[in-house]
């Protein structure tokens, strides 16, 4: 018989490792009961038809800004199987940062929790959006549309060059961009990291992560559902209920912050006895914390490294050395190169350079932005990452900084510009100039170097105030200095590089 999902490049692969084995546990989750393929799926195909009833067509997008739960997992999933592209979206957005998103991407259905939406609904409206909530229990309306529905639901065609998600990213002139990945891409990142990670029917992950971000939805469910593997699934990160789900476990995907707090428990080496993968990546790791992980539990961190536009390009190895400070080698079916930043010119190993990568990962272009898209992705498929990075003669990659001045805090990217441009607008500033320095727990904390219009006319506590409802907290400045003026070279460019020099102690 064939699969009603057979026209569907990514539902019909995902679906596939647990079709006919519908009673095999999909997640469990503390407070609520477990949940199973066969509820999972049935789950999808009810809230795809709930979308195709709200007016949702094969190309439309779904926009979602709610609470992690399996519904939203569901949702996501059903939005895939009525061939519509999913816009997750951050839950620390302002309604400011969301009209932006709705605006440019001009979804069909735009589902938030239901405290939002009294302050969102109008926006939707605006955007020519039905508006629907999910809260973070599983409830409300987009809920009780999906129970109304009968399972048994057709997935729309989608080929693999199809859209399947749109994910923003913002741009360093301040306006975000919106990195548009196909069937194609998602599959062929999830199957590749599924084989090189060794993941299988027998795995139990522990996901922590958000699912409004690619490294939460995209690698750690993705890869479970290809591998027909199961989730320990949380609402969010809490060191203690990681390291108690530990024994139970095979594996954890996470962030530096994660590890840094787990080595804070006592039991970790107990706890993690029998876990056979720890996954870090989204931001940095120190060296420090891979020497303490592995001093503590006889295992050592996997590092791998990826971005919006491409999910994962590279990763440490399973087997063999697992380098820190590196994010490995490319992995199967990924080119890399090292290029000169002005020239393009491909630089040989040793040289620091512009990171380029090529593969079925690499994004179709950025949302209604062409001349965008000509900038940073190749006529021959390399798209030019921003990343400055070398490679050892044995084929380590090492990201060495980003040409761009991103900041990424917690998993999370920050632009500079967008948060300079909100500071140099406020009363008694001159200018200022927003960095990333090191920071124990989240990788690298946001900092803003502030230039007052005159002594005592603007003071840290008035910067961090005035941010408050302007941005999403991890894009807040966690520090803020006030100087006589900002370094520049002899072109009058600011020297970023010797402010992070010089406030690199800040977060110890």
């Amino acid at each position: 018989m064939t699969s009603p999902y057979a026209g569907n490049t990514l539902a019909s692969a995902l679906r596939a490792p647990s079709a006919g084995d519908d009673g095999r546990l999909f997640a469990e989750q503390a407070g609520r009961a477990s949940m199973s393929y066969g509820e999972l799926w049935q789950g999808a195909e009810k809230m795809a038809a709930a979308l195709v009833a709200a007016g949702v067509k094969p190309g439309d997008r779904v926009a979602v800004q709610t609470e992690k739960t399996l519904e939203a997992v569901q949702l996501y999933l059903g939005a895939v199987l009525a061939g519509a592209a999913f816009l997750p979206l951050n839950t620390a957005y302002v309604p400011a940062e969301i009209e932006y998103f709705l605006t440019d991407a001009e979804p069909a259905v735009f589902v938030c929790d239901p405290g939002r939406l009294e302050a969102l609904a109008p926006l939707a409206q605006k955007a020519g959006a039905v508006a629907l909530t999910l809260d973070a229990q599983g409830r409300g309306s987009m809920a009780e549309a999906a129970a109304g529905q009968a399972p048994g639901f057709q997935a729309a065609a989608r080929a693999a060059g199809d859209l399947a998600c749109i994910l923003y990213t913002s741009g360093t002139t301040g306006r975000s961009k919106g990195a548009m990945l196909s069937h194609g891409n998602l599959l062929s990142n999830a199957q590749t990291l599924k084989d090189y990670w060794r993941f299988t029917a027998q795995d139990r992950l522990i996901h922590a992560l958000p699912i409004f971000h690619a490294h939460g939805l995209y690698v750690a469910l993705n890869v479970t559902l290809v591998a027909g593997g199961s989730l320990i699934f949380m609402p969010g990160f809490r060191a203690e209920a990681v390291l108690e789900a530990m024994p139970r476990a095979t594996a954890l995907m996470g962030v530096p912050t994660f590890y840094t707090r787990l080595l804070e428990l006592p039991g970790l080496a107990e706890a993690a006895a029998d876990m056979r993968l720890f996954v870090s990546g989204s931001a940095p790791m120190l060296t420090d914390t891979h020497e303490k992980w592995r001093a503590a539990t006889g295992q050592t961190i996997l590092e791998r490294y990826g971005m919006t536009e491409t999910s994962m390009n590279c990763s440490n190895p399973y087997e063999g050395e697992r380098r820190p400070g590196t994010v490995g080698f490319p992995l199967p079916g990924v080119e890399v190169k090292i290029t000169h930043p002005e020239t393009g010119a491909e630089l040989p190993d040793g040289e620091t350079g512009t990171l380029e990568v090529r593969g079925p990962n690499v994004f179709l272009g950025y949302w209604r932005m062409p001349e965008k898209t000509a900038e940073e992705k190749r006529a021959d498929g390399f798209f030019i990452t921003g990343d400055l990075a070398s490679r050892s003669p044995d084929g380590y990659v090492t990201i060495v900084g980003r040409a761009k001045d991103l900041v990424i805090t917690g998993g999370y990217n920050v632009y500079p510009k967008e948060i300079e441009g909100l500071i140099d607008d406020l009363p008694g500033v001159k200018e200022s100039a927003v960095i990333g320095l090191p920071h124990p727990d989240f990788g690298e904390g946001v900092a803003a170097v502030v230039v007052p219009e005159a002594a005592g006319a603007v003071d840290e506590a008035a910067v961090k105030a005035a941010l408050a409802d302007r941005v999403a907290k991890y894009k807040q400045p966690k520090a803020v200095f006030i100087v006589d003026e900002l370094p520049r070279n002899t072109m009058g460019k600011v020297q970023k590089n010797v402010l992070r020099e010089s406030y690199k102690g800040t977060f110890g």
